[in-house]
């Protein structure tokens, strides 16, 4: 082959390269784009099937946060005898029964909110604990201590419903 040979080979080449190269490109932009597109619409039709259920696990732990809430459990559950160390007992079962009844929820929740609902649980039955550590002798005493002691602060639930609000907000 002569030089003259190759170079009109490489002339005949180089626009099928430069075409093949410019098509391939544009084949793969459009099939990015279409894959883009399809797990958007994916996501819509998930979205729309899945965010009932969301808002039924915010919902669920809103009720989880109402029922810990210092001054609305020490009301609803009354001793069962006067023994402060059971009624702190009583308190704190209650609080765990709840938080295990709803612990699946936290799969339809951001990790951050359910350590803040975890948080408020935590620091409510401290509030608890610290509140019985007092020189009280009975259950009814206990009780008025831990409405006394928590009367002036925001409850840890109020803060973590605040939070839970505020997420349900951004999804809705």
């Amino acid at each position: 082959m002569s030089g003259d040979n190759i170079f009109q080979l490489f002339a005949y080449l180089l626009p099928a390269v430069v075409t093949g190269a410019i098509a391939f490109y544009f084949f793969r932009l459009h099939t990015r784009n279409e894959e883009g597109r399809r797990r958007y619409l994916l996501q819509k039709d998930t979205q729309k099937e899945t965010l009932p259920i969301r808002l039924q696990a915010y919902e669920r732990m809103v009720l989880f946060l109402e029922r810990i809430s210092i001054n609305s459990l020490v009301v609803r559950v009354g001793p069962k005898s006067t023994n402060k160390t059971d009624y702190e007992n009583l308190l704190i079962k209650q609080i765990e029964t709840e938080f295990d009844h709803n612990l699946s929820q936290q799969i339809y929740m951001s990790d951050e909110c359910w350590n803040i609902i975890k948080a408020a649980k935590n620091t409510t039955i401290k509030m608890i604990r610290s509140a019985a550590m007092s020189e009280t002798d009975s259950a009814d005493k206990l009780r008025e201590d831990i409405l006394n002691q928590n009367m002036e602060k925001q409850s840890p639930s109020a803060t973590a419903l605040s939070f839970v609000k505020r997420e349900i907000s951004e999804i809705w």
